[in-house]
């Protein structure tokens, strides 16, 4: 097998061992992160009823460089905010396969920032 095959199966079981402690539900949805090398994303879902409620991203700024920290605390204020219109304060934080640092940690403590409680 190669190496890029189980790269992805262990991040694959990663994400899974975190996803069987966080469920999302329409009271306390689910803020997912997802962080590419260009972009992060970030959604605050409700798995009960399969929906997305709100949405932020560094995707789409023309021009815009999303890889970084600064970018990262961005779209954790936007997801607050979002999140706050929608009436959400309460959220289960799923980081993904992702470490609890860099970026990941930028949008979790700018989203707490914002108001949200995880």
């Amino acid at each position: 097998m190669d190496a890029q095959k189980l790269k992805h199966r262990r991040q694959v079981r990663r994400s899974g061992r975190v996803r069987n402690k966080v469920q999302g539900t329409s009271d306390r949805p689910r803020l997912s992160v997802f962080r590419s090398s260009k972009h992060i994303y970030a959604q605050l879902i409700d798995d009960m009823a399969g929906v997305t409620l709100a949405a932020a991203s560094t995707a789409g700024k023309a021009g815009k460089y999303g890889g970084n920290v600064k970018a990262a605390t961005e779209v954790g204020k936007k997801l607050a905010e979002a999140a706050k219109a929608k009436g959400i304060a309460l959220v289960a934080f799923d980081r993904g396969h992702y470490r609890y640092h860099g970026r990941v940690k930028a949008l979790a403590d700018a989203a707490r920032e914002g108001g949200l409680q995880f």
